[in-house]
């Protein structure tokens, strides 16, 4: 899922490109539809930066359980992830793989992952059990270069593993 996003504006939300990404005939669309979508987003905003979150998706777990979130981050422009909360848990924390971090560095133009074992969002105190399938709202705080803070609304499918590891599990059937 591709969520697009002006730093220095309200959240867009960009329904239709989401579905580019979404399985067609067991395979995702690559990246000629990350290219597209792209493509059709820059002219809408009238931002000078957008804010790029691609394939969110959290681990499942039982309420009251921690769990982890994970995702792509792009900025156009150089920005800093400052925190995030969601409804469905009493706290949402940036951690490395070792630590608690309290800000997460976003180059420009550069893709940081999220991914188990490494930089993620962890979820504690969960108000819900999260069953595959369930979608988490995450809100992100991202802070630009120039200083101006933005809050970026994330939809969190849960599922055991990312879409892109599915996808070549799918692949390796064969």
């Amino acid at each position: 899922m591709l969520q697009l996003f002006p730093v220095r504006n309200a959240p867009m939300t960009f329904t239709e490109l989401q579905y580019l990404l979404r399985r067609r005939g067991g395979r995702l669309v690559g990246s000629v539809a990350f290219a597209v979508a792209l493509g059709f987003a820059l002219p809408a905003s009238d931002a000078s930066a957008l804010f790029i979150v691609n394939l969110p998706w959290v681990s499942p777990a039982r309420k009251s359980q921690t769990t982890h979130a994970y995702m792509n981050l792009t900025s156009t422009d150089g920005a800093t992830l400052l925190s995030a909360r969601s409804e469905d848990a009493r706290s949402v924390s940036l951690h490395s793989a070792r630590a608690a971090m309290a800000a997460l560095a976003l180059p420009a133009r550069s893709e940081v992952a999220l991914a188990p074992g490494h930089d993620r969002l962890a979820l504690t105190g969960l108000r819900r059990t999260l069953k595959i399938g369930d979608r988490v709202k995450i809100t992100l705080t991202v802070r630009d270069d120039n200083g101006a803070v933005s809050e970026v609304e994330v939809n969190a499918e849960v599922r055991l593993r990312s879409p892109i590891d599915d996808e070549r599990r799918a692949h390796h059937d064969h």
